[in-house]
């Protein structure tokens, strides 16, 4: 009977592994592993059925067949996990048996709910960057970690010849919040939680898509090589001093008794920080004795989790309503019986799409689990009711809810979407984004009076906005002379407004505010930006084949054409300012950048090729004409000197700007020792 269970155990907590670190897609909360877990220990130490191939023995996920794999030169252990005072001050107890004093203390740290990374620097540079993997041997994500702002390429003050760095990438909630709209927007999978969104995107192929994502990263651990011992908060003070970022809550505790009341304050000012932290971490401050506490197979013994409760309660699903998205989006919502949670009463919560309705077999009248996924979003985790007769499975419908129009699924997508272009909660949501700040900041035109515009028959669309008169609008509930006023003149200056807002405001799937800077960058204007191809998108460093294809379908679209030629017949700005060209020293030339350069920035360097009459490219081909090579260089490098393409430095770039003349020979590889 208990071999029988061990197995079980075993399987179901190898799935959950692989889920939570391999996919991340958990299904399961973090306290129900730790019990099963902990009753697999349990039953495997009494019947002595110990296995090393065990999740007991194990740590984290596996390697990625997709990246390099590195050995840890010291192993990236987890830690053992608590939620209770009782647990913790057993800890301690043992922790002062094994030293046979008490002459020791704890620092108290945040545990954050992101995904392990450890950094190598060498001579100050960072050259490495890794998952934790199973904790022997983890990924190289290296490109993906230098696209991390938080983390910089070089140490500052005076570090020795090696420093290895542990640290935690997470996701602030707010961000994570964003990612996952815009995910929904364009009908992807959602992420469960802030943790699952990091680690997803670490593990992502193209270092492009990862520097879009919010990552942010704080440092808690460092290793060196010189055989000091340095205490833990003697290391938090370097991992400030060399320009990594810390969290501010360190606390330094003499005794299990300031623990216990350490944990107590940060428990309370948890919810008001701005990123998830699932508990604290407690480790023995003095490096000196955790050679002599040492290790299991798994866990430290000198270091303990203890993991706050989450925040979740039941309530009861009265009705499955549909939300129409601004890109035609269909998506579930649960309307609940009103339930208190982490401060506020939740009667809403998204079931994201069709197969998650499916995964969590969620049906109307069921009773559920629900928390703040990141403390911002409440989400159902699973179903808890226990009455015999629930209702029938629920049903995606096959029309819009507003407008009646039939539904399609893109192909790689999981959301239903209504593509009906005049679907009344589309064109509202459309004409609110156009109008946001970010786009033509149209000032006094929100929600309510586009719903008024819109419902009063004066616009269809944006572009309808240009041919409101204050006459037209004055008749409007609530509306008084000086209101309309500022609406027709805030709709005139929003005519002003830069080329690249413009092409924001317009709405084009998978085009945020940096990607329509890029291209406007890029292209210049409206029509050359019309009439570009697949390829010439492409050769835009930050444009990848999905948001190619979106702009290319947005552009071969009749009734998006009709808009664009309505909008610059109102005078919107089609036209970028351009870029102030210098001198013609690189005309005809074309540039790709690799590496990190000494002193000026990726965008610092495309400026200055620019402005001389060049331009960039994100891929090396014969039609190459230099690659200007920083650190870390890697297989663009490779690629070129295989070509002969001519490789500078960025002090041979900057001698040829200042008046050098180019090389007479392109074919000769310009060597940068």
């Amino acid at each position: 009977m208990a071999e029988k269970r061990v197995l079980e155990l075993r399987k179901l907590l190898q799935q959950a592994n692989e889920a939570y670190y391999d996919q991340a897609t958990p299904f399961m909360s973090d306290q129900r592993y730790d019990e099963l877990l902990s009753e697999l220990t349990r039953l495997e130490k009494q019947y002595n059925l110990e296995d090393p191939q065990s999740p007991t023995a194990r740590v984290g996920g596996a390697v990625s067949s997709t990246f390099t794999t590195v050995i840890h030169p010291t192993p990236l252990l987890s830690l053992d996990n608590t939620y209770n005072e009782e647990e913790l001050n057993e800890f301690d107890a043992r922790v002062r048996k094994i030293l046979g004093h008490d002459s020791f203390s704890y620092l108290v740290e945040l545990k954050f709910d992101g995904a392990s990374i450890r950094l190598r620097y060498e001579r100050g540079a960072l050259v490495l960057g890794a998952t934790r993997g199973d904790g022997q041997r983890g990924d190289d994500i290296t490109k993906n970690i230098r696209t991390i702002q938080d983390i910089p390429l070089f140490l500052q003050g005076n570090p020795p010849a090696v420093v290895e760095v542990r640290g935690e990438a997470f996701m602030e909630k707010k961000a994570f919040a964003r990612l996952n709209n815009y995910r929904e927007e364009a009908g992807l999978s959602v992420f469960a939680n802030p943790r699952n969104s990091t680690a997803g995107s670490l593990k992502m192929q193209d270092p492009k898509e990862v520097a879009r994502r919010p990552i942010r990263f704080f440092a808690f651990d460092l290793l060196f090589e010189d055989g000091i011992d340095r205490n833990q908060d003697q290391k938090l003070a370097l991992i400030k001093k060399y320009g990594l970022p810390a969290n501010e809550f360190p606390t330094l505790c003499e005794s299990i008794e300031q623990v216990h009341k350490t944990i107590q304050v940060l428990d309370q000012i948890r919810h008001e920080l701005p990123y998830e932290t699932d508990g604290v971490v407690i480790k023995v401050n003095e490096e000196a004795l955790r050679e002599q506490l040492g290790s299991t197979s798994k866990f430290p013994r000198w270091a303990i989790a203890y993991k706050f409760q989450a925040e979740q309660a039941i309530t009861r699903i009265n009705d499955i309503s549909l939300q129409v998205g601004r890109l035609g989006t269909i998506t579930p919502v649960a309307e609940l019986e009103p339930v208190s949670l982490a401060g506020t009463t939740v009667k809403r919560a998204s079931l994201h799409n069709e197969e998650e309705i499916q995964r969590k077999d969620i049906r109307i009248g069921d009773q559920v689990k629900v928390e703040k996924a990141g403390e911002i979003i409440p989400q159902v985790v699973e179903v808890v009711t226990t009455q015999t007769e629930r209702a029938t499975p629920y049903h995606f419908p096959t029309n819009c809810p507003a407008c009646q129009a039939t539904l399609i699924k893109y192909d790689g997508e999981v959301a239903w979407r209504c593509v009906n272009l005049q679907c009344p909660p589309q064109v509202r949501i459309k004409i609110e984004h156009f109008a946001s700040r970010d786009a033509l900041d149209i000032d006094g035109l929100g929600e309510s009076m586009i719903d008024l515009l819109v419902k009063e028959g004066l616009i269809a669309h944006y572009a309808d906005l240009y041919t409101l008169k204050k006459e037209d609008i004055l008749p409007l509930e609530r509306m008084a002379e000086k209101s309309a006023t500022n609406l027709i003149e805030s709709i005139e200056r929003s005519k002003s407004q830069p080329f690249e807002r413009v092409l924001y405001g317009l709405g084009i799937r998978f085009v945020g505010k940096t990607v329509a800077k890029d291209l406007a960058r890029a292209f210049g204007s409206m029509n050359a930006l019309q009439q570009a191809s697949e390829e010439d998108l492409l050769a835009i460093d930050a444009i990848g084949p999905r948001i190619a294809q979106s702009v290319l379908e947005f552009f071969s679209e009749p009734r998006y054409l009709d808009l664009l030629n309505s909008l610059q017949e109102h005078g919107l700005q089609f036209e970028g300012e351009g870029i102030s060209i210098r001198s013609n020293v690189f005309e005809g030339k074309t540039f790709v950048l690799t590496g990190t350069l000494p002193t000026l920035s990726r965008k610092q360097a495309s400026e200055l090729i620019e402005e001389h009459g060049g331009k960039t490219s994100s891929s090396v081909s014969k039609k190459t004409d230099y690659l200007l090579a920083g650190d870390a260089a890697g297989s663009k490098r490779a690629k070129a000197e295989s070509l002969g393409v001519p490789i500078l430095e960025e002090a041979q770039f900057l001698s040829l700007i200042e008046g050098d003349s180019l090389s007479s020979n392109p074919s000769t590889p310009i060597q940068v020792e």
